[in-house]
């Protein structure tokens, strides 16, 4: 009997052992096993973002800022309405999480699997509403595993194949998992981050918020936002030369 209790107990130690140094092993690196499930789907996602973005036609060029913003949300529109479910829609980055991830859209089970998804009840970036992206934190490579490090005037940068558009954080929250009034747009641009809080729990969701700053028209015409709205500030330039402080700096 004496035997056995000893053999129980050191199984018993062992397993204890393994399932710290897992749990190390996530909170440091992420879910190895569905993290490699992820990088199939995002090397799937990059391809048919690919093709989907070659493939979408331009509206009409216009050079009057109220045509453009005119444009620019009906592109938008027009693009929210043809995208479905699971589907590529754009690529994320944001440089301080060391992120560069392909975007699909919905945030349910199978959507975000594949990597960060927008919530279907929100908009596209230039519809001058909100725009809703859920990540895993500790799974499917964990695009926001650190989503707390993020800090006022880091870098968010959408692309999607009408235009790109910066945006740099404004602050941050941790509300309950079911405060679903979060989802509810309010009439002007805001993107907003959300993950699992805190880390290996669901009880909670962080978000982060970003206002937009820049956006690139496919052309590679570069407008500014304002408070009223988008202001010409330069044409051909490129949003990925822009520097943070510069991204910070206009008055709104």
């Amino acid at each position: 009997m004496r035997r056995w209790v000893r053999i129980a107990g050191t199984v018993m130690l062992a397993l204890g052992v393994l399932t710290g140094a897992w749990v190390f092993v996530v909170w440091q690196w992420k879910d190895p096993f569905t993290s490699l499930y992820t990088l199939w789907q995002q090397h799937k996602l990059e391809d048919q973002y690919d093709d989907l973005k070659q493939a979408w036609g331009r509206g009409e060029s216009a050079t009057e800022l109220a045509s453009v913003r005119a444009n620019l949300a009906a592109e938008a529109a027009r693009y929210r309405r043809a995208t479905h479910r699971g589907q590529a829609i754009g690529r994320i980055r944001v440089p301080k999480l060391g992120l560069n991830m392909t975007v699909v859209d919905g945030t349910d089970d199978g959507s975000l699997r594949k990597g960060p998804g927008r919530d279907l009840r929100t908009y596209m970036p230039g519809q001058a509403e909100l725009v809703y992206i859920a990540g895993h934190r500790t799974t499917y490579l964990a695009p926001f595993a650190h989503i707390e490090k993020l800090r006022r005037g880091d870098s968010i940068v959408l692309d999607v194949p009408y235009a790109t558009f910066q945006y740099v954080v404004t602050g941050w929250t941790i509300v309950p998992a079911d405060d679903v009034a979060r989802l509810r747009s309010h009439g002007r641009e805001v993107v907003t981050l959300q993950a699992c809080h805190p880390r290996f729990f669901a009880t909670q969701r962080y978000l982060v918020y970003g206002k937009p700053v820049t956006v690139q028209l496919a052309d590679g015409r570069t407008y500014r936002y304002r408070r009223r709205g988008v202001t010409l500030e330069s044409t051909r330039a490129s949003l990925r030369a822009l520097p943070r402080t510069a991204a910070a700096s206009p008055s709104w």
